[in-house]
């Protein structure tokens, strides 16, 4: 990877580090305020709030003597609660000692709390992330919508067939396959005929018309995944594949089985766009993906995802489904990351499939491009795997913590303060592994 293609790609390496340092920063910021909140409510006192590592920029203290900070490194940040040596929570023993012999003093330091309030204040960071991107997923539900009943076109978009459909039709048919009542769809592709064009009923102004017009699963693109073949082959949305390695594509499957046919081995593509048209040459690359029985399956992508040759008129969701949907979402991101995370300790899945840091800020750089929400739906996928990530039974996390309050209340006592060190030692050699290796991740997986 050199860094020229990196600005190439995402219009800048400045853009790209402003939106991963954004999206950072967002997250940070809920997972720590997370911790702050429940601590007050708690009675644990918080002595500073940063954003940030390093060197203070700016800092200001409120009326509970709380210092509020933003550091020079913006990749974290941290609570410092009354007690806690540094921002692992680690114990400052002369403070403790000096609270001893103050019962109020040592209530309000993070160590001298009961266990209850500890191990909340410990879970409402990762907890506060995950309630952070269900409300985010709802709004981006609620932006969007749900197609229009009876299904509705809007916008058509142009390509290189030819089409007589307008918007505000409503589709009655495709090739001769009537919709359902209630049908906010269209037939399965493999049910339709593989050709570019397809006869559509539609209903315009009452009255029910036969016309021409693109197939509903052409091969246009909607948009490129970051670091994919496709993207780094420069296609964008809205360009139409026509060709594969001279081959006739008349829609996305036509494109999908001749991916698959070369087995990761460079293909050249015909592509379409506003009237012109260009070969592009790419790699597919290889990703494995969840199986419909649970497993992952190996596949060659070029990172493209295919879009219908127009939009599809949608109506206002209500909160109700907004907000159901978007819980539901972050249960299936953990779900699927815990499956992930299986599979790749047994080997059946590679373990390039784990970004690291670099990977991340091309993710946050392309999503930023895309749009506020997709931006916005990337910082609540990130914020699901913060959570989850900060669960982990692993010392200097709060999943360690948590399993030391478990500990705790199981023997009526702490660990010793030498073990502590000792473990939270191994815990932060881990973690570093753990990034040092999603680093080589992005920097030499193919």
């Amino acid at each position: 990877m050199d860094i020229a293609s990196l600005i190439s790609q995402f219009g800048g390496f400045g853009w790209t580090i402003l939106a991963f340092v954004l999206a950072l920063s967002v997250i940070v910021a809920v997972h720590e305020y997370g911790h702050y909140i429940v601590g007050r409510w708690s009675g644990i006192h918080a002595d500073i709030f940063s954003i940030g590592f390093g060197p203070v920029i700016w800092s200001g203290v409120d009326k509970r003597g709380t210092q509020w900070q933003i550091a020079a490194l913006p990749f974290g940040g941290y609570v410092k609660f009354a007690g806690d040596a540094n921002a692992a929570s680690g114990k400052d023993e002369d403070t403790m000692a000096e609270a001893q012999d103050d019962p109020v003093a040592l209530r309000r330091t993070m160590h001298g709390a009961p266990l209850w309030a500890r191990a909340a204040t410990v879970f409402a960071g990762p907890l506060f992330n995950f309630v952070f991107s269900a409300i985010v997923f709802a709004f981006v539900f609620s932006m969007t919508g749900a197609p229009r009943d009876p299904l509705t076109l809007g916008e058509i978009h142009p390509t290189p067939v030819t089409s007589e459909l307008r918007a505000d039709d409503i589709v009655l048919a495709v090739a001769g396959q009537r919709l359902e009542d209630g049908s906010v769809s269209f037939p399965a592709q493999d049910t339709l005929p593989n050709e570019t064009n397809v006869t559509y009923a539609v209903l315009r102004d009452g009255a029910e018309l036969d016309v021409t017009g693109p197939h509903p699963f052409s091969a246009r693109v909607g948009g490129v995944t970051p670091r994919g073949a496709g993207q780094r082959a420069g296609l964008l949305e809205g360009d139409v594949i026509v060709q594969a390695d001279g081959a006739p594509i008349a829609t996305f499957g036509d494109l999908v089985r001749a991916v698959k046919a070369v087995e990761g081995k460079p293909i050249v593509l015909s592509v379409w766009r506003d009237g012109t048209v260009f070969d592009a040459e790419m790699t597919p690359k290889r990703t494995d993906e969840p199986s419909a029985d649970g497993g992952f399956e190996t596949h060659y992508r070029i990172g493209v995802f295919s879009s219908a040759p127009f939009e599809i008129a949608t109506e206002s969701l209500g909160m109700t489904t907004v907000i159901s949907a978007g819980i539901s979402r972050v249960g299936e991101i953990i779900s699927g990351s815990l499956t992930g995370l299986k599979y790749m300790i047994s080997g059946d899945i590679s373990t390039c499939n784990l970004s690291g840091p670099v990977g991340i800020a091309q993710t946050s750089g392309a999503m930023a491009s895309a749009g506020f929400l997709p931006f916005l739906n990337f910082i609540a996928v990130l914020s699901t795997a913060v959570g989850f990530l900060n669960l982990f039974p692993i010392p200097a996390l709060d999943g360690g913590h948590l399993v030391f309050y478990a500990y705790e209340a199981v023997t009526g006592k702490p660990p010793s303060d030498t073990w502590m060190r000792v473990l939270m030692t191994i815990g932060l050699a881990l973690v570093l592994t753990l990034m040092v290796f999603a680093l080589g991740n992005d920097l030499f997986c193919p």
